[in-house]
């Protein structure tokens, strides 16, 4: 399946849990689909745990700039 329908198939699920279930059925389901989806990544071995830990820490500018 292209990234295309899966996307498509996704809105669709977004539309119907928003019309018919309000604004908080759509957030719910964009935030399990956002947990599966990530879930799913770290299944397939196309995420790191360690690459998600690290977008999840902030950053400390000054060590990021001088690359310490």
């Amino acid at each position: 399946m292209s990234m295309a329908v899966a996307g498509m198939i996704a809105g669709m699920a977004l539309g119907f849990a928003g019309y018919f279930g309000g604004f908080g059925a759509f957030l719910l389901v964009a935030a399990l689909g956002a947990v599966g989806f990530v879930g799913g990544r770290l299944l397939d071995g196309d995420l790191e745990p360690g690459e998600f830990s690290r977008l999840l820490r902030p950053r400390d500018r000054d060590r990021d700039r001088h690359g310490r």
